[in-house]
């Protein structure tokens, strides 16, 4: 199984920008992939083509055998159903507690709130922050807040996970953490990609795939 086929994907951009050109990439279960380069390069544009945020003006995106093209309305707000996004942005509600903010993360699932108390839960375990449920999100500090996020993806259960840059503001021994937070969710059946600009923070040891932005082009620096 592929989750994600992308084959020639052009994005193109009213203004007439170019974001992405001719980008090739297939991602399996399992894959552990870092999407390296620098600002503006077209990282957080790739992710959101994957979201169906924004679609291909031209080539070929099928992500977990959902076709990526408009009018798909029904079938891509299913496919966010089973992917876990963590974007640079945490768009935590204040007022509303931690537990609150991870519950609000499964909305559109057919759960019960039994089932959501409970999937909260395990994934504040999971990120280290139980000891918070109760907490109000604003009095959080950045890391807690960005583990927070963290939670609200994977408490749905993805089987693909989008983190966009989510080591920025950090200090390297924080950024390892949450690096090593999200690899542990990469199972046979989920795969995880990671946008970021701090390409000394990737572990050379750790099976991963390493591919390098550059003005909207996509080039493989490392398989593994």
């Amino acid at each position: 199984m592929t989750m994600i086929e992308a084959k020639g994907v052009c994005l193109r951009f009213p203004n007439g920008t170019k974001a992405l050109k001719d980008i090739d990439l297939f991602v399996k279960p399992g894959d552990m992939v870092y999407v390296t380069g620098p600002s503006g390069s077209g990282k957080t544009s790739l992710l959101k083509l994957f979201m169906g945020i924004e679609y291909p003006t031209s080539g070929s995106l099928k992500v977990l055998g959902q076709t990526m093209i408009q009018g798909q309305t029904a079938g891509i707000r299913r496919l966010r159903t089973i992917i876990g996004p963590v974007f640079q942005e945490f768009k935590l509600i204040d007022g509303r507690t931690v537990t609150e903010n991870v519950m609000l993360g499964m909305r559109f699932l057919n759960l019960t709130q039994d089932q959501l108390m409970e999937n909260a839960h395990h994934a504040l375990q999971k990120v280290g922050l139980e000891h918070k449920a109760h907490s109000l999100v604003e009095n959080l500090s950045w890391g807690e807040s960005q583990r927070v996020a963290i939670a609200r993806a994977v408490a749905r259960k993805p089987v693909l996970i989008l983190a966009d840059e989510p080591t920025g503001n950090l200090d390297k021994a924080n950024a390892l953490n949450i690096l090593e937070l999200l690899t542990s969710f990469i199972n046979d059946q989920t795969a995880v990609i990671i946008t970021t600009h701090a390409t000394h923070l990737i572990d050379a040891e750790k099976p991963c795939k390493v591919i390098r932005m550059d003005q909207g082009s996509l080039t493989w620096e490392r398989l593994g």
